[in-house]
């Protein structure tokens, strides 16, 4: 028998994030409980530096676990429900066969002959989306990668990378997330978005690993089918169904993609003018399902079915989103999140500058494990580590780039990020496949960002 690799430890997904709850409740019975105070800038709540103290503990226990979970759902109630609407306007798009005629068309055109060159634009497509749209916001874009994989001879793995990789990587990293950075220059009260041209150039190179890197698997499984980490996955919904020579796009097809593509612009518009969320962008997902189904002439009992059909198949991805925000449910019964921060944030304190600077990052990747909401993140770490960093000789820019780093760079393997299970539900991925998969790319990016990092640092990068 062949050796065990450490990727053959990794347990499902719901039997980790079930590890990852009840290790937190643990820590809620070793670590004292503690809060800082918060004070309201904005409409948001933002921890007060050195406001820090210990109250009465509250250690969660075995029915405080369980009854974690409901709890979860409740708070992760808009994102469950835009993956659910996602789901039905994909089915419905997808029953229009405007998705499939539109993608074998171009496939057909392109040729296959420039694949490679295919998955590297969709790559950086992908990441762009990410750049300037954001993050949940993308997911029901993500099924469109996995036809356009499977029509290129890829699979599903590699249509997580295309869209769910680099959507992460381009909202993690990019120079004007609002989440990230524009939370942490508000928090800094320094000029908005500024040092962009460092962090441009950061999340360039961090999409251009992610296209290297997706055109390496690529490659590899061309070569040896076997090789790949797909085996098994349902492809449902997302093979194309005749030869590629077959297909052209109709009149009917056309109208879809017009209101497909008329409502996202809509979904933008308010989203950048109003700033439209979850609610909204679910709203209008189920606005494109029922005017799709209506201008492909579906009747109900049609519709109907579809839109059960494709909820069945996002439930799973659903269901974990609920499930992972658990974790963050029992931090708070426990009262350990500001204690967690805090106790971090000491260790800090007596390092070297350029050791400081990655140390931050590192301790920022590991609270984005408990709180992996990029804005909350910021609001209770940042007002910490910004006047922690000047201590130890890094700029208010330097020391939010770290925070940035570490939260967004993590987001491609982090378990409790719901947006990131809903994605990789999606294209059908269990995450135990796509950790084996993109765990080495993450190492990659995060020792480029800490080479960029240290550089800050030897800079001493300013606001400009």
């Amino acid at each position: 028998m062949s050796k065990k690799k450490w990727f053959d430890y990794i347990p499902h997904p719901v039997v980790l994030l079930f590890g990852i709850i009840v290790f937190t409740a643990i820590l809620s019975h070793l670590l004292p409980a503690g809060t800082y105070e918060r004070e309201l800038v904005d409409g948001r709540q933002r921890v007060i530096p050195g406001s820090y103290q210990e109250i009465a503990p509250t250690p969660v226990g075995v029915f405080g676990i369980f009854r974690a979970l409901p709890l979860g759902f409740k708070a992760a109630a808009e994102i469950i429900f835009v993956v659910l609407a996602g789901g039905i306007m994909f089915g419905m798009l997808e029953k229009s066969r405007m998705v499939e005629n539109t993608i074998g068309t171009v496939v057909n055109r392109v040729g296959l002959k420039r694949k490679y060159f295919m998955v590297v634009m969709m790559t950086y497509l992908f990441g762009l989306l990410g750049v300037v749209i954001g993050y949940e916001n993308n997911i029901a874009m993500v099924p469109i990668a996995a036809v356009l994989s499977l029509a290129l001879g890829g699979d599903l793995i590699l249509a997580a990378g295309i869209s769910v990789g680099a959507i992460t990587v381009g909202f993690g990293l990019s120079p004007i997330n609002p989440y990230t950075v524009g939370v942490g220059h508000k928090i800094g009260e320094m000029p908005l978005f500024s040092g962009a041209l460092i962090r441009s150039v950061l999340c360039f190179i961090g999409l251009s690993m992610m296209a290297w890197y997706n055109v390496r698997y690529f490659k590899r499984i061309t070569n040896n089918p076997d090789s790949g980490l797909s085996k098994g996955l349902d492809t449902e919904g997302f093979s194309l169904s005749k030869p590629i020579s077959e297909y052209s796009i109709s009149k009917n097809n056309w109208l879809v993609m017009g209101i497909f593509v008329g409502c996202l612009c809509l979904m933008l518009y308010g989203i950048f003018n109003y700033h439209w969320y979850l609610n909204e962008i679910s709203a209008i997902f189920i606005i494109i399902a029922l005017l799709t189904g209506i201008a492909a002439r579906m009747d109900g009992n049609t519709f109907s079915e579809t839109a059960l059909k494709y909820i069945g198949l996002v439930a799973p991805g659903a269901f974990m989103v609920g499930y992972a925000t658990s974790i963050k449910i029992v931090m708070e019964m426990g009262s350990i999140s500001d204690t967690v921060a805090f106790q971090l944030s000491n260790l800090l304190a007596t390092l070297p500058t350029y050791a400081s600077a990655i140390f931050m990052s590192v301790i920022q990747s590991v609270i984005n494990l408990f709180i992996p909401s990029g804005s909350g993140q910021a609001l209770a770490t940042l007002p910490i580590m910004i006047p922690l960093g000047e201590i130890l000789g890094l700029t208010r820019q330097t020391t939010i780039l770290a925070f940035q780093i570490g939260d967004g760079v993590t987001n491609l393997f982090n378990p409790s990020l719901g947006g990131l299970i809903a994605m990789l539900g999606m294209c059908k991925v269990p995450f135990d496949r796509w950790l084996r998969f993109i765990f080495p790319l993450v190492i990659m990016i995060l020792v480029v960002s800490w080479l960029v990092l240290l550089f800050t640092v030897y800079i001493n990068w300013g606001p400009a």
